[in-house]
């Protein structure tokens, strides 16, 4: 499904709109990728939930796999979206834009995670912060890339009052490529948490 939007995105006709001209095939990336980042967000909580409840280690292994996953993905997102911020806005990044700032502040905030987990050497100690911790990233995030965002001004389509792109120029031409690349990416980040898993079981075995 990857392949598929990634050829048939560049084929396929977009509506001619003013200033996105032909950037709207970024819709292709930006957003399925950031659909596979929540995704993987979303699994990396319900593990780190289930850890707490079950005190089981083996959760917490697939919270953080999960959350390494996600936040892989929220690279390519930001980047993808910085290249379309200067097409479209005409610069890289604003400060002034409460989306922007919000994904700046949750990749530092699930990056203070990861570095909580190597700062703990107790398995069990540190599957519980970790899971603690997690679940208030999570809601951070969601706060920061979901709800303040709309109540502030901002140039980022769906948020301050702005139409979202499939209210407005999503056709059903562009629809036919990007459904299936939001399935593919979100499939995607899904066979790269299960190689990971399995990374870090072998790994595991080997320090036995």
């Amino acid at each position: 499904m990857i392949l598929y939007s990634l050829v048939w995105g560049l084929l396929n006709p977009v509506p001619r709109l003013n200033i996105l001209n032909e950037t709207i095939r970024n819709v292709y990336y930006h957003v399925p990728i950031w659909f596979a980042m929540l995704f993987m967000m979303t699994f990396s909580l319900f593990h780190s939930i289930l850890s707490l409840s079950k005190n089981n280690l083996q959760n917490d292994s697939k919270a953080y796999n999960a959350a390494v996953v996600g936040f892989f993905f929220s690279i390519p997102g930001l980047l993808t979206g910085s290249l379309w911020a200067k097409y479209t806005w005409g610069t890289w990044w604003t400060f002034q834009d409460p989306k922007l700032n919000g994904v700046a502040i949750s990749i530092l905030i699930y990056l203070a995670y990861f570095i909580l987990r190597f700062s703990v050497d107790d398995e069990l100690k540190r599957a519980r912060i970790s899971a603690v911790y997690n679940v208030f990233a999570f809601v951070m995030m969601n706060v920061f890339i979901m709800i303040l965002p709309r109540l502030a001004d901002s140039l980022h389509p769906g948020n301050g009052g702005n139409p979202a792109f499939g209210k407005y120029d999503l056709d059903n031409n562009m629809r036919t490529v990007f459904y299936p690349a939001v399935v593919g990416w979100v499939l995607f980040s899904y066979w790269l948490f299960n190689l990971k898993n399995r990374i870090s079981h072998i790994s595991e075995k080997l320090h036995e």
